[in-house]
């Protein structure tokens, strides 16, 4: 027996017992996902630090006054003198740093990009557990292809942002449902059929979080 074989007999198997007149809609699927995290907003900022590392990015804990001096050291860590920023991203945080925003308005070509620095972005929430950060088409995260293309991505998340779970984030997420959405968790890496790690295709190879750090909602 075939490999497709076998599983086309374990799927009529397992459907056996199942009436032909039943519709998928016909059975009720639970939903009811752990969504409230026992942890607090600073244990919550914490975990997500902690997981956002361990895929081998760099994240920067910040007040209200340090996303530019954080730009500042990154971009100088990296020799960066320019970054692409979305339309609705504070540029003022680049050019205080001394960095040239490099607006994508109108669109920038996919050569342009991917002879660019790096892109700064904000985020639309930041899950703890996962250590995944969700970026929305739209104002200060720009359109997909401005986060896979350039080798550096530096992604500004304000602790507010920051949720437990994957279904926090989707409820989060719910006015943004007919935008497209990317996660992100860590650099671009793969590995071949060797296990041989390779960095960087798929996406941006660096990660450089700024974490910052608001008392009140904004």
């Amino acid at each position: 027996m075939s490999a497709r074989e076998e599983i086309l007999d374990r799927v009529r198997s397992a459907l056996a017992d199942v009436p032909e007149s039943e519709a998928p809609d016909d059975v009720a699927v639970p939903r009811d996902y752990r969504r409230d995290s026992p942890l607090g907003p600073d244990q919550l900022a914490d975990l997500f630090v902690q997981v956002v590392e361990e895929y081998g990015a760099t994240v920067r804990r910040v007040g209200p006054d340090g996303v530019t001096a954080a730009l500042h050291d990154i971009c100088a860590e990296h020799g960066v003198r320019s970054l692409v920023t979305p339309p609705g991203f504070p540029e003022q945080w680049v050019t205080g740093a001394g960095i040239v925003a490099l607006r994508d308005g109108p669109p920038m070509s996919a050569r342009t990009l991917d002879r660019a620095d790096g892109v700064v972005t904000t985020a639309a929430v930041g899950i703890a557990e996962t250590g995944t950060i969700v970026l929305v088409s739209g104002a200060g995260m720009g359109r997909r292809a401005l986060t896979l293309v350039p080798d550096l991505h530096v992604c500004v998340v304000r602790s507010d942002q920051v949720v437990g779970t994957v279904p926090e984030a989707m409820d989060a997420l719910a006015r943004h449902r007919r935008a497209p959405i990317t996660l992100v968790s860590g650099g671009s890496a793969t590995s071949d059929i060797e296990l041989e790690r390779v960095e960087g295709v798929h996406g941006p190879r660096t990660l450089e979080v700024i974490l910052l750090d608001i008392d009140e909602p904004v």
